[in-house]
Formats: C-alpha cells, sequence, structure tokens
C-alpha cells in the first residue's frame, strides 16, 4: 500500500472512533448525591434520541418563572418504564425530581415526575421505594 494510501485510512480510522467516542458522554456533569423537586409547568417534553428532554418552567425564589432541562433516558426505555410520547404536554403541572448540574446551571438528570393526575413515573415506579427529597 503506498504512503498516501497509508494515511487516507489512518484518517478514516481516528475519525470513525472519533465519531464514536463523541457519540456517548459521562454523566459526571450531574451530583449524584443530590436530589432536587422542581414544582412547575411543562414547556415542553422532547421524545428525542439519543436522550429525551423535559424543559420546565419553575418560580425562584422570588416568584421569577425560570426555565430548567432535564435530561432523560431514551424513549426506547422510557417506554419500559410506563412513558408515553403524550405523557406530559406543554402546560402541564408536574414535579420532577433531578440530580442537578454541578455547574449550578439550571438542568439535571430525570429521576421521576409525579404527573397531573398523580402517576409516578421513574425511579418510584422502577424500585417501589419512595423518593427522598430533602425539602419536597
Amino acid at each position: 500500500m503506498s504512503l498516501r494510501k497509508s494515511m487516507a485510512a489512518g484518517v478514516l480510522l481516528l475519525m470513525a472512533v472519533a465519531g464514536t467516542a463523541d457519540a456517548h458522554h459521562s454523566f459526571a456533569m450531574f451530583d449524584q448525591t443530590k436530589k432536587v423537586s422542581l414544582v412547575g409547568t411543562i414547556v415542553e417534553f422532547q421524545w428525542t434520541n439519543p436522550h429525551a428532554w423535559i424543559e420546565i418552567m419553575v418560580p425562584d425564589e422570588a416568584g421569577k418563572p425560570v426555565r430548567w432541562s432535564v435530561e432523560l433516558n431514551s424513549p426506547n426505555n422510557l417506554s419500559r418504564q410506563g412513558f408515553k410520547r403524550s405523557s406530559l404536554k406543554p402546560g402541564d403541572k408536574a414535579t420532577v425530581v433531578i440530580n442537578p448540574l454541578r455547574n449550578g446551571k439550571k438542568g439535571g438528570l430525570f429521576n421521576a415526575v409525579t404527573l397531573p393526575n398523580g402517576t409516578v413515573l421513574g425511579e418510584k415506579a422502577i424500585t417501589g421505594k419512595p423518593i427522598n427529597v430533602p425539602g419536597a
């Protein structure tokens, strides 16, 4: 094989490996030792791969609504937990329990949600154990 072909093959291999590494990410950005309960109004429920998202407006200490972004699992896994594409709708009042972002930004990793009808989806639904949320 010529040097030029060998270099091209090497570049292609590096690009393939880099693309695969970029497709997965760590959950180190979330503080999984803490749980925060967000009580607010659903803005959007994004039923998308590789991760679904909940956008929720939560009043701050002064009562001003602040948008939080919550990362969930894939729709395939959420379906096994009882979720449907229509589980959350804009305007729904809900309580979402998360592991917050370590950097203090308004976001986190999904644990559970209490829907407007009282149904709980997520961690509690899987483990059968109540979620311990300090101050909730």
